[in-house]
């Protein structure tokens, strides 16, 4: 699983040693910088308990060790707007 912008991980040492406490962990970028095979830096925030950002990090872990908790929302296609039509008012009889 290469991980996306917007997916939630659950960091353990299965990923690399450095995990002893395991962390929740959303993606921001995968980052291109050389490494090992298999191995991966990663852009984005440690999470808290309650799924709040708490601490932006890039972490180096094993691909195979990472655990998927949430996937990022599907891409949307972007809608391209026109310009708008006036509004045509009907008339209200009152009577």
């Amino acid at each position: 699983m290469l991980p996306r912008s917007g997916d939630v991980l659950h960091v353990t040492r299965a990923a690399s040693v450095q995990f002893l406490r395991p962390i929740m962990f959303r993606v921001i970028r995968v980052l291109d910088w050389p490494t090992y095979d298999g191995w991966l830096w990663l852009d984005g925030y440690e999470l808290n308990a309650a799924g709040d950002a708490v601490n932006r990090r890039s972490i180096f872990v094993q691909r195979q060790g990472l655990r998927q908790l949430r996937a990022a929302p599907e891409t949307r296609p972007h809608t391209v707007r026109t310009a708008r039509r006036p509004v045509v008012r009907t008339p209200v009889r009152v009577g």
